[in-house]
């Protein structure tokens, strides 16, 4: 008897879990994506995927039915990818020492690979890791502040500050490295206009 409830109990966690996956898995991957190299994207996910299987129970938002919905669950299943991510970035960070101790070498800084966008990469990377994360989330996850805040854990009015300061400060660096001088062209040491 025992048995045949158990089974029955993992057939319903099994079920809410392809619910779950199914309303995340996309989104989770396009999140990595945009975050990690290409190479251990799919491990970073496996592990989300892991901690969102151990802690199926703890995922608000997921109900026992067979839908659950992706505003409900995405911004907290965000959260757990981002956690995910700084794993991955410390035990690369702790392999790179390794390496970088065993062969004394100093390896050069990643560069991204689009030239096109060199300018925003530049100027994302002027901003501040919590600030950037944010402006991150609102323009390529397309979250709003309140999910934001659920993500990164602070609170949804540091967040709006945090995306007003961060956007302000983009534009400002990105208007500077697009600045022609309109009217200071000078002919004889005076002003064109």
């Amino acid at each position: 008897m025992r048995s045949i409830v158990g089974q029955e109990s993992a057939r319903a966690r099994e079920a809410r879990f392809e619910t779950l996956m199914r309303a995340v898995a996309d989104p989770l991957h396009r999140y990595l994506l945009r975050r990690a190299d290409a190479g251990s994207v799919d491990d970073i996910l496996a592990e989300t995927m892991l901690v969102l299987w151990r802690r199926l129970d703890d995922v608000p938002g997921l109900g026992a039915g067979p839908d659950a919905a992706a505003d409900d669950v995405l911004p907290w299943c965000y959260g757990v990818a981002r956690g995910c991510l700084a794993n991955a970035r410390r035990a690369e960070g702790r392999r790179l020492r390794l390496v970088e101790r065993l062969t004394r070498a100093v390896l050069p800084p990643p560069r991204p690979d689009d030239a096109d966008h060199t300018a925003l990469h530049d100027a994302l990377a002027a901003l501040s890791a919590r600030d950037r994360e944010v402006v991150l989330l609102w323009a390529w996850e397309e979250l709003t502040p309140r999910a934001i805040a659920e993500v990164t854990g602070l609170t949804p009015n540091a967040v709006s500050i945090r995306l007003h300061r961060g956007k302000k400060r983009l534009a400002a660096l990105l208007e500077r490295k697009n600045d022609t001088q309109a009217g200071r062209t000078t002919r004889a040491g005076r002003s064109a206009r």
